[in-house]
C-alpha cells in the first residue's frame, strides 16, 4: 500500500482490535467476472446516470444560478405509487422535482468517482466537477446544505425528519464526497459535506439545545461512519452513533416535530413508525418490518457501530433481525420485500413470487448490512447471504451491458415485466451502479493482523500489515468453476492470519498450501478455514471447492413454493425463460429422478454456465373449448435449460420462472 492509500483509510480513535475494515476501493482490481461488470458500469452505466438526470432536469434543482424549477409537491409522506409518479412531469417550462433528488445525485457521484478509478474519462470528471462546483455555490454560509429546503422549499429546514429526507439526501452526498477523493484525490466535496456533517452535528445530538431528531430515511449512519474513517475525526463516528441510539426512544421526535408545525402526528400516510423502524428502540427491535431499503440502511450502521465501539447489545439486536429476516422473510435470490404497497415487509413467509417488489435498491442493503456485519470478524452465515444477494438479487438490476435496470425482480414473469431506461422514481440504477462499481470493496476485510477473503474471483489485494506491504492474487473462474488459487507476495516475511470462506452450497473443499494439504477441520470456524503462518514471496494457497448442482426447496410455510424446486450452482440461482424453453413455463414439471447437468456456454450472455434436464411439461392439445374435464392432460418429455437468474430478460422478451414445478 502506498502512502496516499494509507491515508484513504483513514482512522478512528477506538477501533476495536479485532474489527475487519473493507479494503478501500483503489486497493482492489477487479477481474474477470465482476471486472467485466464493473467495466460496464465504467464505459456505459456512469454517463448514462449522468445524462439520465440531466435530462429529468435535475441539475436546475441545485444550480444556485437559475431560477428555482419545481412546482411544490404536496407536504406529506408520498406513498410508493406517487414517489413512482411525481417526477419528471413537464408543465410549460417548470417541471414537478422531489425532495430526494440530492441522493440520487450523490450516488451517481460516487459511482462516476469509482468508474473513473477504473477507467480515465476526462470528459465525465469535468461534468462530475461541475455538479460539485453548484454544490458549493448552493451551500449556505452555516454549512446546510439541501437544494431541496434552499430551492423548493425554504425556510422550513430541519421541519419534518420523518417525511422529507433531508438527512438521508446528506448521506449520500457524503458517500459519493468520500467516494470522489478516494478516486480522484479532489477534496471539494469532501470539504463541502465536511462542513455539512460540522453543521448536522451542531444541530443534531444530545446536548440542551440541539434537536433529539434522526431521519425518516436511515442512511446518514452509514455515510457519517465512511467519513469519520475517511478524516479520522471521531465527532463523525460519536454523531453516527448517536443516530443509532436516538431511534425510536420515547417522546418519539416524529410526533413532537408534527405538533411543532402544526399537524397531527397520526396524520401521515403509513400510519406506523414500523414502516421506518422507528416503533421501538434499535436494541429492542426483533422483527424485520417496514420498508426493506429503510431497514437494511438500518441494521447496516448499527453493524458499524456495533463493530467500532464494540456493542454487544447491538450485536444481539442485529443477531435477531438476521435470523428473522433469514428464516423467514428472504427470497431465495436474495431480494427482500415482497410488498409495492409499502416497498417491504408483509407477513413471515409470505413471498410471491410474480409480484415480488424485491426492490434492487433493498437487495443492495442487504449486501451493505451483510458485509457490515463481517466487521466484527469473519462468519460465513454473513458473506454467503452477501453473495446471495450480490450475484442475485442485486446484479439482476442492471443489464449486461450496464443501460437498462430492474426496480423490481420478481421470480415470476408472464414476459410484461422487462428492463427500463429509467424511472421517476430513480434511485435504483445509481445504487446497483455505486454497488458494481465499488465491488473490490466486498472481498476482503482487513484487521491488525489478519486478511478475510470473503468473495472469490480474479482480483489483486494492495494492503498492509504491521507496516509491511503485501499482495494478494486471486486467480479463479469463479462463480462458473470453484477452484481458487491465491498467491500472497509479501514485501518481506509477515505472519499473520489469512481467512478463507468455506461456502455452505459447497459439499467438499480441499485445501492447499504451498502443495501440502490442510486439515480443514482443524482450522475452520464459523465457515472459514484460517491459516495463521509467517508468509513469504512465492507462496501459495490452492482452495478448491466442489461446485454440485443443487434442488432448493422452500420451507412449506412459504405457501406460494409449496410443490415447487429452484436451482441452484455455487453462488447462483437459475431461472428458465421463453427464448429457450417455447413458452408457457407453468406446465414444466421437473422429475426428481431428472439427471441436470451443467454446460459452459462463451456465447451466450457473456459467457455463462447453463443448467439442462428431461422434464415432463403438459403437451399443447385441444380441449374442445372446455375449461375443465375429466381427463388429466397428456404429458411429454421436453428439454428444459435453465440460466442464472441475474441474466433474465437480456435477450428477447418473454416469460421467466424460479421456482419450477416439482414431481
Amino acid at each position: 500500500m502506498t502512502a496516499s492509500q494509507s491515508a484513504l483509510q483513514g482512522t478512528t480513535p477506538g477501533k476495536p482490535k479485532l474489527a475487519f475494515r473493507p479494503l478501500p476501493v483503489p486497493q482492489v482490481d477487479a477481474r474477470g467476472f465482476w471486472g467485466d461488470r464493473v467495466d460496464a458500469v465504467a464505459t456505459r452505466t456512469a454517463g448514462i446516470l449522468y445524462d439520465r438526470c440531466v435530462e429529468a432536469r435535475m441539475l436546475e434543482q441545485i444550480d444556485p444560478d437559475r431560477p428555482s424549477p419545481g412546482v411544490v409537491i404536496p407536504f406529506h409522506s408520498p406513498s410508493p405509487d406517487e414517489a413512482a409518479t411525481a417526477g419528471n412531469e413537464f408543465t410549460g417550462s417548470t417541471v414537478t422535482t422531489q425532495m430526494f433528488w440530492d441522493s440520487d445525485w450523490g450516488k451517481t457521484i460516487e459511482t462516476a468517482a469509482y468508474s473513473l478509478y477504473r477507467r480515465r474519462n476526462d470528459a465525465l470528471e469535468k461534468k462530475i466537477d461541475a455538479v460539485i462546483d453548484m454544490y458549493g455555490k448552493l451551500q449556505q454560509p452555516d454549512g446546510y446544505l439541501s437544494s431541496w429546503y434552499q430551492r423548493i422549499q425554504p425556510g422550513l429546514r430541519w421541519t419534518n425528519l420523518r417525511d422529507c429526507h433531508e438527512l438521508y439526501c446528506a448521506g449520500h452526498l457524503i458517500e459519493g464526497a468520500v467516494a470522489y477523493y478516494q478516486a480522484t484525490g479532489k477534496r471539494k466535496l469532501l470539504d463541502i459535506m465536511c462542513r455539512y456533517a460540522d453543521h448536522i452535528a451542531e444541530t443534531f445530538g444530545p446536548e440542551p439545545g440541539k434537536k433529539k431528531g434522526y431521519c425518516g430515511h436511515e442512511e446518514i449512519e452509514l455515510a457519517l461512519v465512511k467519513l469519520a474513517r475517511v478524516t479520522g475525526q471521531q465527532k463523525y463516528m460519536d454523531l453516527a452513533k448517536y443516530f443509532i441510539d436516538q431511534r425510536g426512544l420515547e417522546p418519539h421526535y416524529f410526533d413532537e416535530e408534527a405538533r411543532a408545525r402544526g399537524a397531527d402526528p397520526k396524520a401521515y400516510h403509513f400510519k406506523t413508525y414500523e414502516y421506518s423502524q422507528s416503533h421501538k428502540p434499535v436494541r429492542e427491535q426483533d422483527k424485520v418490518v417496514g420498508h426493506a431499503v429503510r431497514a437494511m440502511y438500518l441494521y447496516s450502521g448499527m453493524a458499524d457501530i456495533a463493530t467500532e465501539y464494540g456493542d454487544d447489545s447491538l450485536r444481539v439486536a442485529l443477531d435477531r433481525l438476521w435470523d428473522d429476516l433469514t428464516t423467514k422473510n428472504l427470497y431465495v435470490t436474495g431480494g427482500i420485500g415482497p410488498s409495492s404497497h409499502n416497498e417491504g415487509f408483509t407477513a413471515d413467509y409470505d413471498l410471491p413470487n410474480e409480484t415480488a417488489y424485491a426492490e434492487t435498491c433493498a437487495s443492495v442493503g442487504l449486501v451493505f448490512w451483510a458485509s457490515r456485519m463481517l466487521g466484527m470478524g469473519p462468519n460465513a452465515r454473513y458473506a454467503d447471504m452477501m453473495e446471495r444477494a450480490l450475484y442475485n438479487g442485486s446484479i439482476s438490476g442492471l443489464s449486461l451491458d450496464g443501460s437498462l435496470f430492474f426496480y423490481e425482480n420478481p421470480l415470476e414473469s408472464r414476459g410484461k415485466h422487462n428492463r427500463w431506461k429509467w424511472h421517476r422514481c430513480p434511485c435504483c440504477p445509481p445504487n446497483i451502479g455505486r454497488m458494481v462499481a465499488s465491488i473490490g470493496s466486498y472481498f476482503y476485510g482487513l484487521s491488525d493482523d489478519a486478511l478475510a477473503v470473503h468473495l472469490y474471483g480474479n482480483s489483486t489485494a494492495r494492503f498492509d500489515i504491521a507496516g509491511t506491504q503485501i499482495e494478494l492474487t486471486q486467480a479463479s473462474n469463479y462463480p462458473w468453476d470453484g477452484t481458487v488459487s491465491i498467491g500472497v507476495e509479501p514485501e518481506a516475511p509477515t505472519t499473520f492470519t489469512l481467512h478463507l470462506r468455506l461456502p455452505a452450497w459447497c459439499r467438499k473443499a480441499a485445501l492447499k498450501v504451498n502443495g501440502e494439504a490442510v486439515d480443514l477441520d482443524d482450522v475452520t470456524s464459523d465457515g472459514y478455514a484460517a491459516i495463521r503462518r509467517e508468509w513469504h514471496k512465492g507462496d501459495q494457497v490452492e482452495l478448491d471447492l466442489e461446485m454440485a448442482v443443487d434442488r432448493l426447496y422452500a420451507n412449506p410455510e412459504v405457501r406460494q413454493d409449496i410443490g415447487r424446486v429452484a436451482l441452484a450452482r455455487g453462488p447462483l440461482i437459475y431461472c428458465v425463460e421463453e427464448t429457450d424453453n417455447a413458452g408457457q413455463l407453468h406446465r414444466i414439471a421437473l422429475p426428481r429422478t431428472a439427471n441436470i447437468e451443467a454446460h459452459k456456454q462463451p456465447n451466450l450472455l457473456g459467457g455463462v454456465v447453463t443448467l439442462s434436464a428431461l422434464a415432463r411439461k403438459e403437451a399443447f392439445e385441444s380441449w374442445d373449448n372446455g375449461l375443465y374435464r375429466t381427463e388429466p392432460p397428456a404429458v411429454e418429455e421436453a428439454k428444459v435449460t435453465a440460466v442464472p437468474y441475474f441474466a433474465w430478460d437480456n435477450r428477447d422478451p418473454g416469460e421467466m420462472l424460479v421456482w419450477l414445478r416439482d414431481s
